[in-house]
Formats: structure tokens, sequence, C-alpha cells
């Protein structure tokens, strides 16, 4: 099985989005290249991208179980082929694919239990 990945970023999951904007808007320099207020900024770099995001309320308690808060998003060309991939390793994501305005996305975890956000866009 073939899987492209088109884009590799950090997520940061925080209650507290605006002091995080903040913060990493004078940090870098520079201001959020797509940002919604209380929910999601981010930050585009050379070769990496940062974003910022607010768990919604039915996810919060899966961010405070783990000792950071930092995820890998992986942006995907095809969801079900990555669920299936992550699946065939040996790490199947425990829950269900989330359906969001941003697109499809599923948590997994690696074999440190560090958070993979695997994530398919709605124009793919």
């Amino acid at each position: 099985m073939n899987q492209n990945y088109l884009d590799v970023f950090v997520t940061i999951a925080t209650k507290k989005v605006e002091v995080a904007v903040n913060f990493y808007s004078q940090l870098l320099q520079q201001e959020p290249t797509i940002y919604r207020s209380q929910t999601y900024a981010e930050f585009q770099l050379k070769t990496l991208r940062i974003a910022i995001f607010q768990p919604k309320t039915e996810h919060q308690a899966e961010f405070g179980d783990r000792n950071s808060a930092i995820s890998f998003c992986f942006e995907v060309e095809n969801l079900d082929q990555a669920i299936a991939l992550i699946s065939d390793l040996g790490y199947p994501p425990p829950g269900e694919i989330i359906e969001a305005s941003h697109g499809r996305e599923v948590y997994a975890y690696d074999p440190d239990g560090n958070r993979l956000i695997l994530h398919q866009s709605p124009n793919r």
C-alpha cells in the first residue's frame, strides 16, 4: 500500500488559544496565516507549520491525559488508506472518524503514545 503524505505539521492543543497565539506571534515575529478567534490559528514557516487549536469539549479529556499537548498531524490524500496502514502497523485508531468543517480526521498514537492526527481535507 503506497501512502502519499502531503504535509506533516505540529499541532498544539490548548484551552487558552488567544494566549498561545499571542505567544507564538511574538516568538515567530509574524501573525498567523490562518486565524479563527478562540478556536484555531496556524503559522506557516519555511519548512514547518504550527497550528494551535481549542479541542472540542468532548475531546478535551483526551488531551489532558497526555504528558504533552503536541500532536503530529499528517495531511493525507486518502484517510481510509492511512487508517488501513496504521492499523496494519499494529496501532489502529481507538476512535471513530471525526467529520469537521476542515475535513475528516481520526486520532491515532505511535508506539510511545504520541498523538497522531490523520487528516484529509474536504477537497480531496
